[in-house]
Parts: C-alpha cells; sequence; structure tokens
C-alpha cells in the first residue's frame, strides 16, 4: 500500500481520485463542443475542489 493510499485510514471517506485521461484516438479533431478534453478540463475541476474539500477533512494525511 502506497502512503497516498488513504482508504485504509478513511474507509467512509476515500480519498477522491482523477479522472482518467482521454486517450488520443478519443478525440476526432472537428472541434466539437464541448470536446472531450473540455469535458476532461471540467472533471478535473471537479477533482481538484474534491481533493481539496477531502484535504481540509483530513490534514494529516
Amino acid at each position: 500500500m502506497s502512503p497516498a493510499d488513504t482508504s485504509v485510514d478513511f474507509p467512509d471517506d476515500p480519498r477522491p481520485q482523477p479522472p482518467p485521461e482521454p486517450d488520443p484516438g478519443e478525440c476526432c479533431g472537428n472541434g466539437c463542443d464541448p470536446c472531450i478534453y473540455d469535458l476532461h478540463g471540467e472533471a478535473m475541476e471537479r477533482y481538484r475542489a474534491a481533493l481539496a474539500a477531502w484535504r481540509a477533512r483530513h490534514p494529516g494525511a
């Protein structure tokens, strides 16, 4: 178990996990709105906010 894995320490409040990166082949290159990379960026913003809130709840983790 890695030091970053605190799911054992906080089983009812596991550390948020980042969204998976899109595969390069998932983007069609046609300028879709929203693009898969736009959606990933939004998911990363939600992840960062969730991680900040989790760290506030678990300052020693």
